[in-house]
C-alpha cells in the first residue's frame, strides 16, 4: 500500500516539474524571407497635414504617423503608440517632438525615442506598469505627388508566416489534402 501511495505522489509531483521546450511549429508556417528596405508610397502630398501635426498612412503593409513640425520638415514613425497602441497620428507636433494623444507620451520626431513617459494622470497610473519603450522611425522623402517611406516590405509577410493561411477544409487542414 505504501508503495501505491509513494508512486502516485510521485506521478503527481513529475506533472508538474519542468519539461524542455516543444516546438510550436507545423508544417503550414511559410518560409520566411530576408529584409528588403524599399520606398513605398504612404500618402499623397496632397493629404500632408498643417504644420504641427500629423496624420496616418500604409506603406508596405504597417501603419505609419507621418508628422509635419512647425518649420515644415516632414517626418515618418509607427502610429502605434507604446503602451496601449493607440495612433500617434492623433497626437500634436511640437518642438521636436510629437505627444501621445492620450496619455501625454513624447517621442522624438528623428529618433523616436521617448522625451517625456506618460506625464498625464491616467498616463502615470498605466504608465507606471511598463518600461518606457520609444516607436520606430523610417527614412521618408517626397517624389512627385506623392510622400514615399522606406519599409521592410517583408515585414509583414514574415510576421504572417508564424499563422494559419487559407480556408480549412472538411478535415481541418487549409493545403486541401487528404491524410
Amino acid at each position: 500500500m505504501k508503495l501505491a501511495v509513494i508512486a502516485t505522489l510521485a506521478a503527481g509531483a513529475s506533472a508538474f516539474a519542468p519539461t524542455a521546450q516543444v516546438s510550436r511549429s507545423s508544417a503550414l508556417n511559410a518560409a520566411k524571407a530576408p529584409p528588403k528596405l524599399q520606398y513605398v508610397p504612404c500618402i499623397s502630398t496632397d493629404d500632408l497635414p498643417a504644420p504641427g501635426s500629423a496624420t496616418s498612412g500604409v506603406a508596405g503593409g504597417l501603419a505609419i504617423c507621418i508628422a509635419v513640425d512647425e518649420k515644415g520638415s516632414v517626418y515618418a514613425l509607427g502610429d502605434k503608440c507604446p503602451p496601449v497602441n493607440q495612433p500617434l497620428s492623433f497626437g500634436k507636433v511640437k518642438g521636436g517632438t510629437i505627444s501621445d494623444p492620450v496619455l501625454g507620451t513624447e517621442f522624438d520626431l528623428k529618433t523616436g525615442d521617448v522625451v517625456k513617459w506618460c506625464p498625464s494622470g491616467l498616463g502615470k497610473l498605466i504608465g507606471g506598469i511598463f518600461d518606457p519603450v520609444g516607436v520606430p522611425v523610417y527614412p521618408v522623402q517626397a517624389k512627385g505627388k506623392t510622400v514615399n517611406v522606406q519599409v521592410d516590405v517583408n515585414y509583414k509577410a514574415n510576421f504572417e508566416a508564424d499563422y494559419w493561411s487559407g480556408i480549412l477544409d472538411a478535415q481541418g487542414k487549409s493545403n486541401g489534402k487528404y491524410y
